[in-house]
C-alpha cells in the first residue's frame, strides 16, 4: 500500500477523532499491564502466551479452549480444558521461524474442525513495507503434528497480501479470504491508478491439504482494515470488510458466496467517512441460528460516527437502522458480535483518561433492543481488541492484557 496512507492515518484520525480516543490508542500499545509482574523479559519462558501482543481464541465442538499468538518468529497454540484457568504447554506451529505479523487487525487465527482438525493462518512479513503472504498450516490430532506451512495467495509479487479471515462449514469446506494489493500493482505498472486493494478468496475440500486457485471477490477494498467471516444457515461464507466506495468514501460492504462462487457485492453502511488514509479499524459480523445477521462496525465522519451495530434478515440485502453505541467522547472502538440463539452480544473497549475498559451489552430479543453497557474487565497497560468467543452454551470474552495471564471471562451472566 502506499506508505502515505500509513503516515496520513495518525494524523487523520487525531484530527477526526477526540482526545480519548488517540489516548486510548497510545494505552493499547504501552509497557506493561496493571503493574504486575511479567515473564516477558524472561529469556527462560519465549513462548509466554502473557507476552503476546494479539492471540486469538476459539472453542472447538467438545468444549475446548484453543489459542494460538505469535512470538519470536514462531506461531503458537496451546489449549485449555477449564475455559481458560490453565493451559497445555505451548507448542510451535511453523518449525522453522518466519517474520510473522501480529496486531490487532492482522493477528494469527486459529479455526477447530470436525475429529480433532485444527487450521491456523497468519500473515508472514515479506521485505517491502506493508506486505506480506497468508500462510496456513494444518493439524489432523488435535494440535500434536502440525503440517509444513504453505503460501495461501497464489501471487508471489512482494506486495501485500494480509487481513486473512478463516472459516469451515459443516461440510468441510474451508475458505480463507484477504486483502490483496496484485492489481493495484498491475496497475501502478501500467502507471495506472487503483484505489485501495482487493479482496479475494480460496477453498479447500480436503482438510487444507490443497487449495483451489486464488479467485476475487472485490476491487478497491480498504487496504488495512480486518475481513470478517460468518457461514449463513446453508453453509455459505458471508464476508465483510471496509470499502472504498466514490469520493474515498471508507464504508463497509458485504458479499455471501454461493456455495464456493463469487456473490453480488453490496453496500453495508452509508454513513459517508471521507477519509485519504486507512483506518485500521475492521468489522465483525455473527450469524445466528435463524438465519439473521449481526454486523458492528466503526466509522468517524462528521455527522455519523462512533460504533454502529445493525442486522439483516434478507441475507445482507438490506439492514435495520443503524444502532449507535459507545461512549464516543471515551474513544469506543474495535467492536465484535456474537450471536447465541435469540441472545445476542456487543463488545467493545473505551478510554477514561487513566484505564481502557472492555464493556458488553445484551439483546434479549435478536438485536431489537439493549441492555446497559457493563464493564467487563479493566487494565492501566496494554490491551489487545476484545473478541467474543462461546462454547456453545456460555459466552465469554477474549480480551489480553499483555503482561498478565490469559483469561476468557465469562459475560453471559454479567449483562442486565
Amino acid at each position: 500500500m502506499p506508505q502515505t496512507f500509513c503516515r496520513l492515518l495518525a494524523l487523520s484520525l487525531l484530527l477526526l477523532a477526540p482526545l480519548s480516543h488517540a489516548a486510548m490508542d497510545h494505552a493499547g500499545h504501552g509497557a506493561s499491564s496493571d503493574n504486575q509482574p511479567s515473564p516477558c523479559n524472561d529469556p527462560e519462558a519465549p513462548a509466554a502466551l502473557e507476552c503476546a501482543l494479539a492471540p486469538t481464541a476459539a472453542f472447538d465442538s467438545n468444549g475446548r479452549l484453543w489459542v494460538v499468538w505469535a512470538l519470536g518468529g514462531h506461531v503458537y497454540l496451546s489449549h485449555s480444558d477449564d475455559k481458560g484457568v490453565s493451559f497445555g504447554s505451548p507448542l510451535p506451529v511453523n518449525r522453522l521461524p518466519e517474520r510473522i505479523a501480529a496486531d490487532g487487525e492482522n493477528r494469527p487465527k486459529v479455526i477447530p474442525g470436525m475429529d480433532g482438525q485444527l487450521y491456523v493462518s497468519w500473515t508472514m512479513r515479506l521485505p517491502k513495507p506493508y506486505s506480506g503472504d497468508v500462510r496456513f498450516a494444518y493439524s489432523k490430532d488435535g494440535g500434536k503434528n502440525f503440517s509444513a506451512p504453505v503460501t495461501i495467495n497464489d501471487n508471489r509479487d512482494i506486495t501485500s497480501h494480509r487481513f486473512e479471515s478463516m472459516g469451515v462449514n459443516e461440510r468441510g469446506e474451508l475458505f480463507l479470504a484477504w486483502l490483496d494489493k496484485r492489481d493495484q500493482l498491475a496497475q501502478s505498472r501500467s502507471g495506472k491508478k487503483y484505489a485501495g486493494a482487493a479482496l479475494y478468496y480460496t477453498v479447500s475440500t480436503d482438510g487444507g491439504a490443497s487449495f483451489r486457485a486464488n479467485r476475487k471477490l472485490a476491487d478497491h477494498t480498504c487496504e488495512c482494515c480486518r475481513t470478517a467471516m460468518a457461514f449463513d444457515r446453508q453453509g455459505n461464507p458471508v464476508i465483510v470488510w471496509r470499502h472504498v466506495f466514490a469520493e474515498n468514501i471508507r464504508d463497509h460492504a458485504i458479499t455471501r458466496l454461493s456455495g464456493q462462487e463469487p456473490g453480488s457485492v453490496r453496500r453495508l453502511s452509508f454513513d459517508q467517512w471521507k477519509i485519504d488514509a486507512c483506518p485500521h479499524h475492521g468489522p465483525a459480523i455473527d450469524i445466528a441460528g435463524d438465519g439473521r445477521y449481526h454486523t458492528v462496525w466503526f466509522n468517524n465522519a462528521p455527522e455519523r460516527h462512533g460504533l454502529f451495530y445493525a442486522f439483516s434478515e434478507d441475507h445482507g440485502d438490506t439492514f435495520s437502522e443503524p444502532f449507535n453505541f459507545g461512549r464516543y467522547d471515551a474513544g469506543a472502538a474495535h467492536p465484535d458480535v456474537l450471536a447465541l440463539g435469540d441472545l445476542v452480544y456487543l463488545t467493545w473497549k473505551e478510554f477514561d483518561g487513566k484505564q481502557t475498559a472492555a464493556l458488553v451489552m445484551r439483546s434479549r430479543d435478536r438485536g431489537k433492543s439493549w441492555s446497559k453497557p457493563a464493564v467487563a474487565a479493566v487494565t492501566t497497560g496494554d490491551s489487545d481488541h476484545p473478541f467474543l468467543i462461546s462454547d456453545g452454551r456460555a459466552v465469554y470474552l477474549s480480551w489480553h492484557r499483555r503482561g498478565l495471564p490469559y483469561q476468557a471471562i465469562p459475560v453471559s451472566g454479567a449483562v442486565r
